[in-house]
């Protein structure tokens, strides 16, 4: 007998219902951690501070999206954000972003004329960044990449044994009439 029960795994499925333990953990754990960091960390924030916190999402909106860097990180590309891969971009932006796109390829076409290499290869690494934004937006417009997982069987109790609404031909697991509280693989 285990807790009670002639087989561990009935007594696993009510820990997998109720994980007391592993929620006691995981606040034993946060309780370590937080011993480990300095106190001045958990203070009330001053009003400056917090205004600097506030300001860092608003200053992080641009014409075409928002700048996801972390609070207080520099912008690695001085603000190109075109060709900036924390750039979150905004689908309603699109005709904007089409400007930039074509105003790039003139200056690209100009830059080639005119002989001025450097700045083709700079103007290519911004286009190239605006053709990515396209696709991004692209993505999201169309709902992502989401995968169906398929819904869970469903099992009921009807007095005469366990249904369920299990595919036919999937195996399963159903407890045993001549063991009540254990679980016992299908024949």
């Amino acid at each position: 007998m285990i807790a009670g029960y002639q087989d561990i795994n009935v007594t696993l499925g009510y820990k997998a219902v109720y994980p007391e333990e592993a929620i006691e953990a995981h606040m034993a754990f946060l309780a370590r951690r937080r011993s480990l960091r300095p106190s001045e960390e958990y203070r009330v924030p001053t009003d400056e501070e917090w205004h600097e916190f506030l300001g860092h999402f608003e200053r992080r909106k641009v014409s075409i999206g928002a700048c996801g860097r972390a609070f207080g990180t520099p912008c690695i590309h001085v603000h190109a954000c075109v060709r900036c891969p924390m750039l979150w971009p905004d689908p309603a932006q699109r005709d904007r972003l089409v400007g930039i796109r074509d105003n790039l390829l003139a200056r690209v076409a100009e830059a080639e004329r005119e002989g001025w290499f450097g700045e083709v290869e700079g103007l290519q690494i911004n286009l190239a960044g605006a053709e990515d934004k396209f696709t991004q937006m692209d993505r999201r417009a169309s709902g992502g990449t989401a995968i169906n997982l398929g819904m869970p069987a469903q099992r009921s109790w009807w007095g005469s044994g366990w249904r369920s609404s299990a595919p036919l031909g999937h195996s399963e697991t159903r407890p045993s009439r001549s063991a009540p509280h254990g679980w016992v693989s299908p024949a």
